[in-house]
């Protein structure tokens, strides 16, 4: 029988990893490799991974799951704690069918890239008329990908930054739930942290996707051939700009009395980080190499439509969000 300490530093969740790509399936493996109760809904992966479980190759060692709950159809998921969205957000559409029950007192933690991602949540639940559970952000710094059926290669970093979503769009203090989910995260070994300002955090991380991820499509490149061409990075010192400049409108509007600011230097700190990435083939990059829906609207659609809303010009990321529209509605009619 374990002691007393050893309790503390058991996992106290269940989990459904509800989109086990390299995200989900990343996090989700870490997870269980922990010793969480963890459960994959698959697709076209389902058969392999019942067979053969899930393996990783990480930058922090590698492993590998034999043995995994996995699952084809969502009505066998059982009732979960936390259901961890891992979907491309253009499958948003379909996320009511494939969630699974969620126990009293439980949430969807949505690790997804954009901005109005929880209230699309949210927004979809109210429409079928389901209850909603406590919704939460997970911003995913990591260089990971998918390279074969249950199969995935973690290259660098890892950590996600928690937050609650609240409908009027102001700060939240972490909640007991979050601070549990927390502890499941670290004994896993994941780099994990909480903030009070969920949406600030979420225009913060656009200001690297929506240079890197956009420009990796137009111009065919990776993170490390944009970032030493001369040229390129200065639209991407551009396209950054205009995306802290409407953050900062965005946060004034929403909270005039005190200040909802992106840090001053955030734009040379995200170029020399990447400097010292290895050469990474941005989710994005690969979504349009395999001919799959690109999660433009969350990325940029939804941020210039904030743009429009605050009178915050923005013509560098309008003319990306243009340029990948054209290229996805040729690339999708193949």
């Amino acid at each position: 029988m374990p002691s007393e300490g050893d309790i503390q530093t058991m996992a106290t969740l269940s989990y459904a990893i509800i989109g086990t790509g390299a995200i989900g399936g990343f996090y989700g493996a870490r997870l269980q490799q922990a010793g969480c109760d963890v459960h994959f809904l698959l697709r076209s992966d389902y058969g392999h991974v019942r067979q053969s479980g899930l393996k990783v190759d990480s930058i922090e060692g590698d492993f590998a799951l034999p043995q995994v709950k996995a699952y084809r159809d969502p009505a066998a998921l059982p009732p979960v704690d936390v259901a961890i969205v891992a979907l491309k957000t253009t499958r948003n559409h379909q996320l009511c069918e494939l969630l699974p029950q969620i126990k009293p007192g439980g949430a969807i933690l949505s690790l997804q890239n954009g901005f109005g991602v929880e209230g699309a949540i949210a927004q979809q639940l109210t429409e079928k008329n389901l209850p909603i559970p406590a919704i939460l952000g997970g911003l995913c710094f990591i260089c990971s990908n998918k390279v074969g059926p249950g199969h995935f290669r973690h290259l660098d970093y890892g950590r996600i930054l928690i937050g609650a979503h609240q409908e009027t769009q102001q700060p939240c203090l972490p909640t007991t739930l979050m601070k549990s989910i927390v502890a499941d995260f670290t004994l896993a070994s994941i780099e994990v942290a909480t903030t009070d300002d969920l949406p600030m955090a979420r225009w913060q991380k656009l200001v690297w996707i929506v240079p890197f991820n956009g420009l990796s499509v137009v111009l065919d490149a990776t993170t490390e051939a944009m970032i030493a061409d001369e040229g390129v990075r200065s639209l991407i010192t551009n396209l950054m700009q205009e995306v802290v400049t409407l953050a900062n409108a965005w946060g004034k509007r929403h909270s005039p009395s005190f200040p909802r600011q992106l840090s001053g230097d955030i734009i040379t700190k995200m170029q020399t980080h990447t400097e010292t990435m290895p050469p990474y083939r941005t989710s994005m990059k690969i979504d349009f190499d395999e001919s799959r829906p690109l999660e433009i609207e969350t990325i940029l659609g939804n941020p210039i439509r904030e743009a429009n809303k605050l009178a915050v010009p923005v013509p560098n990321m309008q003319m990306l969000y243009q340029q990948l529209s054209f290229l996805m509605s040729g690339n999708c009619s193949k």
